[in-house]
């Protein structure tokens, strides 16, 4: 059985899916660095959605992916994390 190192390295390999990939990067960085904030800070999804003002669901569905969150969303999350969200173009 392969390892997921194996089939990573393997898929990228293909330019198309290596394009696609780098482009979703920037999205799953930021959901790993606040997903990483919650967990160091102890809190649950319905903590950060109860501060935030929306279900814990909306937040379920940031933290998997699945939204595109709007930069208003991010900085009250971030915000009750006690973090600064900052964006820069390379």
């Amino acid at each position: 059985m392969k390892t997921w190192e194996e089939v990573r390295k393997e898929l990228l390999a293909d330019p198309e899916t290596k394009r696609e990939y780098d482009k979703l990067a920037p999205r799953y960085a930021v959901i790993s660095e606040l997903i990483a904030a919650r967990l160091k800070k102890g809190m649950t999804q319905a903590d950060i959605a109860k501060k935030v003002g929306t279900k814990q669901s909306a937040i379920a569905r940031f933290e998997g992916g699945n939204v595109n969150p709007t930069l208003d969303f991010l900085e009250r999350i971030a915000e009750v994390l006690g973090r600064k969200l900052t964006i820069r173009l390379n």
